[in-house]
């Protein structure tokens, strides 16, 4: 697994929107310049925030983002698979009925710890953790 250019650039704009004032509302354009990301995939980034709760989209002249929830209960797994979509390091732990050795293969095992690893970890990690290190 690769963070991709989109998880990336997700993390510090939503880093950026949770540094912000309570329900400010920031438009694209101020992340986009502040953090040197191109605005028109950082809106497409903030699209899957919208839909996954993370952010609220405010239109209008005075239109722009919100953060949707306390940045305590955002975790950083939630950041990443909103962008990226369900995190699996190897394609056998996502489909492992298209494995044919996943019973007897040594590898899986230690691919599931690992995933198993980072999963935990991104779970702990909440956006407030991210802002304030």
């Amino acid at each position: 697994m690769e963070l991709t250019k989109a998880g990336d650039y997700g993390f510090l704009g939503i880093m950026y929107l949770a540094r912000q004032p309570e329900k400010r509302v920031v438009r694209l354009s101020e992340i986009s310049e502040n953090e040197d990301i191109p605005e028109k995939f950082l809106a497409k980034i903030f699209q899957s925030y919208t839909r996954s709760g993370l952010v609220k989209s405010h239109r209008g002249a005075r239109g722009g983002f919100s953060m949707a929830k306390p940045t305590d209960k955002i975790t950083a797994k939630d950041i990443l698979e909103s962008v990226q979509g369900p995190i699996y390091l190897t394609r056998c732990l996502n489909k492992a009925e298209f494995c044919e050795r996943k019973d007897t293969c040594s590898l899986r095992k230690i691919w599931l710890k690992a995933q198993d690893y980072l999963t935990n970890l991104l779970e702990k990690k909440t956006l407030a953790d991210l802002i304030t290190s």
